[in-house]
Order: C-alpha cells, then sequence, then structure tokens
C-alpha cells in the first residue's frame, strides 16, 4: 500500500471520530455505540466499492479498510498500554480502594465464572473443543467502560457506581487477557492443558505482572522531581513508561503486561501528584485524555470496520450458539453480581452494594473494542483450525453488537427507571442553599453592574425579577428539607473541609513554600482524611486528622536506626519533616477556620457549622502543642523553617507580580526575562529545606549536662565510652513499673514524668532516673514517661555501679538525688496513707449517722 494512501485513510478516520461525537450527544446515544455503527459500515462501504465493477476510483483506499495495514498484535501494542495507564490516572484510586473487595469479585472472579459458564454452555452445540469454547468466553469477559462511564456521567449517575464500573474493567481487562493467553497457548500447544499447571502460569503472570508494575511505577515517580519545571518532558516520560512496562513484562520477564501497566499506573497516579506541581499534574491530565480519547476511538473503529468481515459466512447454527452465548453470560454475570457480592458485605470485606446498583452493572457489561481485537488475534493465527477461527469471529462480534446495540441502548432508560441519577435528600437540600445564596449574589452584582455602566432601571428590574423569582423558588425547595438531621451536614461539612485541605496543601506546594517530602506524605493523609469522612463521619475525620500529630512507621524506624546503629540521619530527616508538616497544617487549619466561617456557614448553618469550628479547633490544639513540643527542643530550626517558609512566600509573591506586569504589558519581553532569570537564581538557593542539627553527638550531651560539666575531660572522655544516647518521643515509657532495673537515665534535654502511686514528680535536665533500682537492687517502683522530645544518655547497670565506684563527686550527686527521691517518696506515701484513714474514718462516721471529727495533720506529711 502507499504511504500517501495511508495517511489519507488515517486521517478519514479522525475526521469520522470528530464529527461523530457531536452528533452522539445530538442523537443521545453512546459514542461507542455510534462508533461500532459507523465503523461497521465503513467496512461494508469500502468492500462494496473495492469489489465491485461500477468504478475502481477509490480501490487504493476502499483497501486500506479492507484490508488494513495492522494486525491485532500491532493494535494491542499501540493503543493497550495507552488505554490502561490512562484510566488509572483517571480513577481516585483511595476511593476505588474502599471498594476493592467489590472489585476484584467483578474483575477477576467473574471473569473466571463467566468464561467456565460461556465455555461450558457452548461445548455440547458448538463441535469445537472446550478449550475453544473457553477461549471465547475469555475473549468476550472484557467489559468495555467508555460507552458505560459516559452514560453514567450524561445523566449524574452516582460516583461510586462509576467508579466500581471502571474499577472492574481496569482489572476485568488484565485478568481476562491473562487466561486468554494462557488457553490460546493450549489450543496452539504452547501451553500444557493440565489446570494445575495453567493455574499455577495464571497466579504467577498476574503477581509477577503486579510486582513489576508497582517497582516501575516507583522508580518513575522518583525520576518525574528532575523534571519538576518542565511539563512536556513529564507527559514525554509519561507517554513512554505504559509502553516500556509493557514489552519489558511480556518480552523479557514473561509476566502479565496487562497487569503490569495497571499496577505501574496506579503506582503513579497514588505518588505523582506530589512530585509535580498541580499546574503540571493539570496539563498531564489533559494530554492523556486527548491521547485517550484518540486511542480508544481509533481501536474501536478499526476493529468495527472488520466486523463484515468477522461476520462473514453467518449460518442458523450461529445464531443459536449466539443465543446461548449471550444467555450463558448473563447468567455467569448475574451469579457473580447477586449472588457473591452480597457476601463479601455479610463478611465485612467491602461496602455492601445495593440491589440498584447490582441492577445497573449487571446490565451494563457491555463489550467493545478489546473483544474484537482478541478475536482478531485468534483469525490471524495459522495454527487454529478454521472452523475454530470462524466460531470464535462470529460469536465475539455478534457478542459485542448485541451488547452495544441492547444494552447501550437501554442502559440511560434503566437508570432513571431505578432514579440512579436523583440527588439524595441532603445533596438536594445542600445544592438549594448554595444555589441560593448564588443568586442571590448574582443579583446583587447585576444591580451594581446595571448602576455602573447607567442602565435603564426599568431593564434592570426585568432580569432582576427573574433572579428574585428564581431565589425564592429555591427557598421555597429548601424549605421542605429543613427536617434533615445536623448529623447529616456535619458528615457533608466535613468532607467540605477535607477537600479545601487538599486545595490548600497543593496551594502551598504549587506556591513552593513546602518541600515535595512534605507534600507527599500529607496528601496521603489528607486523602484518608476525605474517604473516612465520607464513610464513617465525625469519628473517622477526627481519628485519620490525628495520623498528622502522630508518629508513624517511618518515624519510628528512624528512632530504631538510630539505637542500634548509632547514626542519626534519618532521624534528623523524619524530625525535620515532622517539624514541616506541623508547620504546613497549622498554617492550613488557620485558613480552614477562616474558610468554615466565610462559606461553609451559609450553607449548613450557624449550629452546624459551629460544631465544625469546635473540630478544627481540637485538630489546631493538638498540632500546637505537638509544634511546641518541638519548638522547645529546637528553637533555632523552628526559627530556620519559619524564616525559610516566609523567604519562599516572598519570592513566590514576586514572580507572580512579575508575571502579572508583563500580561498587563507594564514591562517589555526582555526585562520580564531578566527578572525571571533573577529570580530564577535566588529561588534555586532558597530550595533545599533546612538542616537540622539533633544534637546527638555524646561529647556534647556530656559536656552540656550539669552531672558532668565539673568533671576532668580525662574522666568525661571515659564516660563518654560507656554512655549511649537515645532519643525519645512524647508520650514514650523511659520505665515501666515492675521491670528489673538494667540501666540509669541521664536526662540531656527535654522532661520527664516520675509515676509512683502516691504522686507524680517532673525531672528536667540534669536529673536521673532509674538510679534507684539499680542502688536498691528492687524492680522497678514507678513509671517514667517522656513529656517531650527527650535526649538521655543511658548507662547500663554495671557501667553504672563502677562509675560510681571511681567517681566520689559523682557519687555522692547520685545518692543526694536519691535520698531526695526517697525522702519524697515516703512523705507521698505517708500523705497518701493519712488521706485514706481519714476517708475511712469519714465513711464509718457517716455510716453511724454522726459528725467526723477533726483530724489533725501529721507532722510526717
Amino acid at each position: 500500500m502507499h504511504t500517501p494512501v495511508v495517511i489519507a485513510a488515517f486521517a478519514v478516520l479522525l475526521i469520522v471520530i470528530a464529527l461523530l461525537q457531536p452528533l452522539a450527544r445530538r442523537l443521545d446515544l453512546a459514542p461507542s455505540v455510534l462508533l461500532a455503527a459507523v465503523g461497521a459500515l465503513l467496512g461494508a462501504m469500502a468492500a462494496w466499492l473495492l469489489y465491485t465493477p461500477q468504478t475502481d476510483a477509490l480501490n487504493a483506499l476502499a483497501q486500506v479498510f479492507v484490508d488494513p495495514p495492522i494486525d491485532s498484535e500491532t493494535i494491542l501494542y499501540v493503543f493497550l498500554p495507552l488505554l490502561l495507564f490512562q484510566t488509572t490516572l483517571t480513577l481516585e484510586m483511595r476511593r476505588i480502594f474502599e471498594d476493592i473487595g467489590p472489585i476484584l469479585v467483578l474483575a477477576v472472579v467473574a471473569v473466571l465464572v463467566a468464561t467456565a459458564f460461556i465455555g461450558f454452555a457452548l461445548y455440547p452445540l458448538a463441535g469445537v473443543s472446550l478449550v475453544a469454547c473457553l477461549l471465547l468466553g475469555a475473549i468476550v469477559a472484557t467489559t468495555d467502560p467508555v460507552a458505560v462511564v459516559s452514560i453514567f456521567r450524561d445523566i449524574g449517575a452516582p460516583a461510586r457506581l462509576g467508579r466500581l464500573v471502571e474499577g472492574e474493567s481496569l482489572l476485568n481487562d488484565a485478568a481476562a487477557i491473562v487466561l486468554f493467553v494462557i488457553l490460546f497457548g493450549m489450543l496452539t500447544g504452547a501451553q500444557a492443558p493440565e489446570a494445575s499447571a495453567a493455574l499455577l502460569t495464571f497466579l504467577r503472570s498476574f503477581v509477577g505482572g503486579l510486582a513489576f508494575g508497582l517497582l516501575a511505577g516507583r522508580l518513575a515517580v522518583g525520576v518525574l522531581p528532575m523534571m519538576r519545571d518542565h511539563k512536556l518532558a513529564q507527559v514525554t516520560f509519561s507517554v513512554a513508561l505504559p509502553y516500556l512496562v509493557y514489552v519489558l513484562s511480556e518480552q523479557v520477564i514473561g509476566v502479565s503486561a496487562v497487569v503490569a501497566v495497571v499496577s505501574s499506573g496506579i503506582m503513579f497516579n497514588l505518588y505523582g501528584p506530589a512530585r509535580v506541581t498541580p499546574d503540571a499534574w493539570s496539563y498531564l491530565h489533559d494530554v492523556w485524555e486527548q491521547i485517550a480519547f484518540w486511542a480508544s476511538s481509533l481501536i474501536f473503529i478499526i476493529a468495527s470496520i472488520l466486523i463484515p468481515e468477522m461476520l462473514d459466512g453467518f449460518r442458523p447454527l450461529d445464531a443459536l450458539l449466539l443465543v446461548v452465548l449471550i444467555l450463558a453470560a448473563f447468567v455467569g454475570r448475574a451469579v457473580v453480581i447477586f449472588g457473591l457480592l452480597p457476601l463479601l458485605g455479610v463478611m465485612r470485606l467491602g461496602e455492601r452494594v445495593n440491589t440498584k446498583y447490582k441492577t445497573v452493572i449487571l446490565w451494563g457489561g457491555m463489550r467493545g473494542a478489546v473483544t474484537l481485537t482478541l478475536a482478531l488475534s485468534v483469525t490471524e493465527h495459522r495454527n487454529i483450525p478454521e472452523d475454530v477461527q470462524h466460531f470464535v469471529a462470529v460469536q465475539a462480534t455478534g457478542f459485542v453488537l448485541f451488547t452495544l446495540l441492547v444494552y447501550g441502548t437501554t442502559l440511560k432508560p434503566l437508570i432513571k427507571l431505578l432514579k440512579l441519577n436523583n440527588l439524595s435528600p441532603l445533596d438536594e437540600a445542600l445544592r438549594n442553599q448554595f444555589q441560593a445564596l448564588v443568586l442571590s449574589d448574582v443579583r446583587d452584582s447585576v444591580d451594581q453592574m446595571a448602576s455602573a455602566y447607567a442602565i435603564s432601571p426599568d431593564v434592570t428590574q426585568k432580569v432582576r425579577a427573574g433572579y428574585d423569582a428564581r431565589t425564592a423558588e429555591v427557598a421555597a425547595a429548601n424549605a421542605i428539607a429543613e427536617d434533615i438531621m445536623d448529623k447529616e451536614r456535619v458528615q457533608l461539612g466535613l468532607i467540605a473541609l477535607a477537600d479545601r485541605e487538599r486545595v490548600l496543601v497543593l496551594h502551598h506546594f504549587r506556591e513552593n513554600t513546602v518541600s515535595n517530602r512534605t507534600i507527599s506524605a500529607h496528601l496521603a493523609i489528607v486523602g484518608e482524611i476525605a474517604d473516612t469522612a465520607r464513610t464513617r463521619g465525625r469519628a473517622g475525620y477526627n481519628r485519620a486528622a490525628r495520623r498528622i500529630v502522630a508518629f508513624d512507621a517511618g518515624f519510628r524506624f528512624a528512632q530504631w536506626v538510630f539505637r542500634r546503629l548509632r547514626t542519626d540521619a534519618l532521624l534528623g530527616r523524619a524530625v525535620a519533616d515532622r517539624f514541616e508538616r506541623l508547620l504546613l497544617t497549622r498554617i492550613v487549619l488557620n485558613e480552614l477556620i477562616l474558610f468554615n466561617v466565610k462559606r461553609i456557614r451559609p450553607m449548613v448553618g450557624d449550629r452546624v457549622s459551629m460544631i465544625l469550628h469546635e473540630t478544627l479547633e481540637g485538630r489546631k490544639d493538638d498540632v500546637l502543642q505537638q509544634l511546641d513540643a518541638l519548638r522547645l527542643q529546637y528553637p533555632d530550626y523552628a526559627d530556620a523553617l519559619e524564616l525559610e517558609f516566609l523567604r519562599r512566600t516572598g519570592e513566590r509573591m514576586e514572580e507572580t507580580a512579575y508575571a502579572e506586569a508583563f500580561a498587563q504589558r507594564l514591562i517589555a519581553s526582555e526585562l520580564y526575562n531578566d527578572l525571571k532569570r533573577e529570580l530564577a537564581v535566588k529561588m534555586g538557593e532558597t530550595r533545599q529545606r533546612p538542616h537540622i542539627d539533633l544534637g546527638l553527638k555524646k561529647q556534647d550531651l556530656i559536656a552540656s549536662n550539669p552531672l558532668f560539666a565539673t568533671l576532668p575531660d580525662s574522666q568525661r572522655e571515659r564516660i563518654s565510652r560507656l554512655l549511649q544516647p537515645v532519643f525519645v518521643l512524647p508520650g514514650e515509657h523511659v520505665i515501666r513499673k515492675g521491670e528489673k532495673g538494667d540501666a540509669a537515665y541521664f536526662i540531656s534535654s527535654g522532661a520527664a514524668e516520675v509515676r509512683t502511686a502516691f504522686g507524680v514528680h517532673r525531672m528536667g535536665r540534669g536529673d536521673v532516673v532509674g538510679e534507684m533500682a539499680l542502688l536498691t537492687g528492687q524492680p522497678r517502683s514507678a513509671d517514667v514517661v517522656a513529656l517531650g522530645y527527650c535526649t538521655l544518655l543511658v548507662l547500663s547497670a554495671a557501667d553504672f555501679r563502677n562509675l560510681i565506684r571511681t567517681s566520689p563527686e559523682l557519687k555522692a550527686h547520685v545518692e543526694h538525688l536519691a535520698q531526695t527521691r526517697l525522702g519524697l517518696n515516703a512523705a507521698e506515701a505517708a500523705a497518701f496513707a493519712e488521706k485514706a484513714a481519714h476517708e475511712a474514718l469519714e465513711a464509718a462516721h457517716e455510716g453511724a449517722g454522726g459528725t467526723p471529727p477533726a483530724v489533725a495533720p501529721s507532722p510526717q506529711a
């Protein structure tokens, strides 16, 4: 074929695709349905033009459509990685994980069940092997979400319904194609026919693809910051990733390429937004949406063009087999949806899926381009018998047409019949309340504009009357919903606050006021806050929000590394991360409190807004408490961090001012570029976060401790060989009551609390804890808990006794502390006993009906 003719045919397809989009909306049809119909029509017309004796003028162009210069393998390699990767980018992965149980059942179990139902239903009638029948089942088990999701969006179906269908399709393709490859290998003799071998191959391919994809996605995310300010480079890199993963997984590693691309896309979606600016991520999404539109439309119309050829030789028996295929696929899918999904809810392995949702999911199982392409690959293989090729091609094509023409045209009426396109009472009430506020603001703005532009009052009144009528209508509708519970309004307000918090965090990221590391961790927590607010209300919101002030596994691992390996690099980074996260949270919470007053209170009312305010203030108090504890321990770093924050904010404001001046043509491009270059140099100097010094060097700690400050250098050097520094977190137990005394702890910085049965003592810098058990040989008599971040010098029991024996000054000081402690304990014990006796005497007199006598204070107290 001549290259110009192929290019012309490609251009024709693009024009057809572009024109079909507005036509589909005008006809109220899903674009996939129209693409399939037009594609089949193009294929039929091309065949007629090529073979008709009436004209040869368009033979070259018709030849391209009748015998496309692209085979099924090329179609899959070119289009499938793009489609899979783009789908993962559009999904709210953390919301998908909420429904991972139902999605896995629909995606994996449903594929296996549908394959089995179809294979065993067709085997007695088809006249081909059972493997061929099962192969057809795997081919038609792949669902196409494009048409279904577009219908959902057109009529406003619930978001969860769309997530279930998209999540199912994403993993459904992976499971079905892995199964297809195994069965195809059996049919051609490349795969052992034993069921056990097939199962092991399935698991190895699936799990191996998952592992490789996650690794590749994580590595790719790590490379993104290198291209932070280059949006075009980021998009190019993201387009190369799915192709590279697809080829390496299939041709080199030997695992499922589809699963690998999906898992790499999931990893890219989860961690990518924190590695690039929000504007760059939005741009990447827009480009990928265009790429996916071309890919999905082209693969669909190319596959549809081949429909007339694949239906060639259709027989009455094929019609009977198609009916059996349709019924078997429907029953198999219904068994999974209505039989297995409810079990997940009973076993609490996922959120319940109501009957209306299940009905729509059952009816929305449309098939599309992937099914046609897999069927085409069977017809192209020379080792597949012709009867099997005919069987697979005709049945798969007929089934795709049936699902598009029947399911695709009746799904929208079904959703409307089930009233799934209607808002909930709470959403309806909030919609009306918000619309009333907007209409009122617009009406006032119209009045101001009319006055400013000297527009006639009569004309203004006509426009104003329209807004008055709509405002009154909305207010009347909203009055009906006044009985909606405050609990539901609080939940919706919390969801709005969580969504707003994510926007504010991304804003600070875009302004470059905080580091990438902080943004990545914070966005993950904010996502969890929003998710738990949706599912568990205020309790879930507070529980998730406490993660910001809690010490996560990474922090505790860094602490463990320091204690075991005596290196503070990880710990210093963890402390710095926590410092920056708390600072960012404090700033964001202040902004959220204002947002609640200005934007949320008019929608939910004063009472609910006050509850939201108390929730935010509670979070703020927790953050300030932790931030103050850190500031006390590291005041210099706190000042340096806030200084850097303000400096970055000022640089961003300066950058914005230059851009606005250039946009308004106040400065020329030469001057603007010169200012940008100068500012870029300054911003590069402040990109790095200040370094934190934890002050954990033993010599410095020993020299600064009052216990050792007066000792000679030689003795301090000997002590430094015995002592080991330990970093302790707020609330962490240093000593537990009842334990065997195995060490003494010298407080070098911070504060701790000694909790006995009789009272509480606070210990600070220069004090010793744990020495009593070493001096007396008795078990620990109290709990010792860190009040803030503490740095302790730990001395083992044997070293402690040797040190006391060889250092008279230190021995005298420790014994003085011990005697003081014993005196306090004795006094507390006496006071505790006296109080108990007094309470017992009061109880006895009250029981006898008398008045308790006065008790003189004990001299021991």
